[in-house]
């Protein structure tokens, strides 16, 4: 831990990087999966179970935590470390692409978005600068600029637009994010699927010498091909010695394969959701707990791994409650999950200092084939 904001590159294996993000609520090892927090609980678990399945940070959502139960309130409630007993680091997004994506009559102009409520109807304003104060009332320790998300495919121009307007409102939460020891504000590179335009969003941005940078608007309705293509376009163009951040991915084989392409942070609602509903991710690839084939099948999810949930339990019963819909199976499948989840992350890091990292990739790949021939 050290008292200020510090990236330290350990190894790295072909674009692949393996570093350590230093803060004073603790370190995050790289490549790092953030678990999302959305409204300050990652849902079907306890913090101190997503703590020991090697969890470094959680997200936290600004949106859902202004309206719920409001940035003021939590801030009179010690911050949301205090609030939700989790006394490491905390990633707060901007709020930007759900106040996109879930609030009804939003306008949207130079000044930032006003919006309705998606909960009670009600109207608020959220400006670049809001949006830093909001999450620097909840106390993250890493916090984004407010930025336009478009939903792909999209008119070019609506897409420069957009990312000439988050440029903007990048440099308007510099200036209000100021000067925070042992914090950081990242910013949002955009562009959509144009590649000048995301080489210029990271060019300008890199000009504002922030401490982090994420690369936004992907995996919001694009091929992965195109995806990958616009991380290949963009890293080159951050400077290397700052983490890198794909937001909102994504699948275990989209987090490999951007690994691979020099991204250093991820988080997804992916393995959480799906948990949820009824979907596990093992080293055998993908498994259904509502396929009726596992109603009487007594083996585990997987037997070597180190998570209970995985181990200890037969498909069986699993799939008996997910088909009942009791709660446990939600929170079983979670677990399982987000240990999955942490492991890869975990394998990934230790090839990448063997110098070993495309052998892993394509090991880990293998396993989810084979699983998935063993169940057609």
């Amino acid at each position: 831990m050290t008292e200020n904001f510090q990236f330290t590159l350990h190894a790295t294996d072909g674009e692949a990087r393996r570093g350590t993000v230093s803060m004073p609520r603790g370190d995050i090892k790289t490549p790092a999966f953030m678990p999302v927090g959305t409204a300050g609980t990652v849902k079907a678990m306890y913090l101190d179970q997503v703590r020991d399945l090697g969890s470094d940070i959680i997200l936290g959502n600004t949106y859902h935590l202004m309206l719920r139960p409001g940035a003021e309130r939590v801030a009179r409630l010690g911050g949301l470390h205090e609030l939700i007993r989790w006394p490491y680091p905390i990633l707060t997004d901007s709020g930007g692409f759900q106040v996109m994506s879930l609030a009804g009559l939003r306008k949207l102009d130079e000044q930032g978005v006003t919006f309705k409520s998606h909960i009670d109807g009600s109207t608020h304003h959220m400006s670049p600068e809001r949006s830093i104060e909001i999450q620097g009332l909840l106390g993250s320790d890493i916090q984004m600029q407010l930025d336009e998300c478009v939903r792909l495919p999209a008119e070019p121009k609506d897409i420069e637009r957009a990312m000439e307007m988050s440029f903007r409102w990048a440099e308007r939460c510099k200036v209000a994010f100021g000067n925070q020891p042992g914090k950081a504000m990242f910013g949002i590179v955009q562009g959509g699927d144009i590649p000048q335009l995301r080489v210029s969003s990271a060019q300008a941005l890199s000009g504002l010498d922030l401490k982090g940078y994420a690369i936004g608007g992907l995996a919001v309705g694009e091929p992965q091909a195109v995806m990958l293509e616009m991380i290949e376009t963009t890293c080159p163009h951050l400077p290397a010695e700052k983490p890198r951040y794909l937001m909102g991915v994504g699948t275990p084989d989209d987090i490999l394969k951007s690994v691979a392409r020099g991204i250093d942070m991820f988080d997804c609602v992916m393995p959480t959701r799906s948990g949820r509903h009824g979907l596990a991710f093992t080293r055998h690839g993908r498994i259904n707990m509502r396929n009726a084939r596992h109603a009487e099948d007594i083996q585990p999810l997987d037997d070597r791994s180190s998570c209970p949930a995985a181990r200890d339990y037969s498909r069986a019963y699993l799939h008996h409650l997910v088909r009942a819909n009791e709660s446990l199976g939600g929170m079983l499948l979670t677990w399982n999950n987000l240990s999955y989840y942490q492991d890869l992350m975990s394998g990934a890091r230790r090839a990448i200092e063997a110098g070993r990292y495309a052998d892993f990739m394509a090991e880990t790949q293998e396993g989810w084939r084979v699983g998935e021939f063993a169940r057609a």
